[in-house]
């Protein structure tokens, strides 16, 4: 098995692992998924899947399937256990990440259709951290912690400096660690070292 393969398998298993918990920590009433995010996120899930596969991904591709999968899972549960997603504001951005499945749908360019997925990502990601910022409780560390690993191992499973195929495990990488560090900042998990 090549070292891509291992990396792209593992990226899947890790993805399994993360999501785990966070499902737990729902239907134990302990995480508040945030609806509007996990809409977003699923039909992006979905969307870079499509992407990723259409420009050649091969092992990088079972994280996508896997997030594919369960983030619209997570939405389903959210639909009943979440909270947000109904404000004006809130479904101002989701129109706004709407425009970036839509860029995606008219991009011709892999690269830039990823693009438009990563900036609707971001918004999803936007709705979400007040939420997280106010009540860090209202989020299962570990799942994002756990992503962020994910991310780095479909990125190693990639095997070439690709911008198109790696830009989406890079970027879930990079944002699922700065909602880990959201969540241990605000829990105050880790205090600042003072003499």
């Amino acid at each position: 098995m090549s070292q891509a393969a291992a990396l792209g398998l593992l990226a899947g298993v890790v993805g399994v692992a993360d999501a785990i918990p966070y499902v737990r920590d729902v239907l134990g009433g302990s995480t508040r998924p945030h609806r509007g995010t996990w809409l977003i996120w699923s039909v992006l899930a979905i969307v870079a899947c499509l992407s990723q596969r259409a420009d050649g991904a091969s092992w990088s591709l079972v994280l996508v399937v896997t997030q594919a999968v369960f983030t619209s899972a997570i939405f389903a549960m959210a639909i009943r256990r979440g909270v947000g997603g109904v404000a004006p504001r809130e479904l101002a951005l989701i129109a706004l990440a709407g425009a970036g499945v839509a860029g995606w749908l008219i991009a011709d360019a892999p690269v830039v259709a990823t693009a438009c997925v990563v900036a609707a990502d971001l918004i999803g990601l936007a709705l979400m951290v007040p939420k997280t910022w106010r009540d860090p409780g209202s989020e299962t560390l570990v799942t994002y912690a756990l992503a962020s690993l994910s991310g780095a191992l479909a990125a190693g499973a990639v095997g070439e400096l690709d911008a198109s195929l790696l830009l989406y495990p890079v970027y879930y990488c990079l944002g699922n660690a700065a909602v880990a560090l959201l969540i241990v900042s605000r829990a105050g998990i880790v205090r600042p070292y003072s003499p």
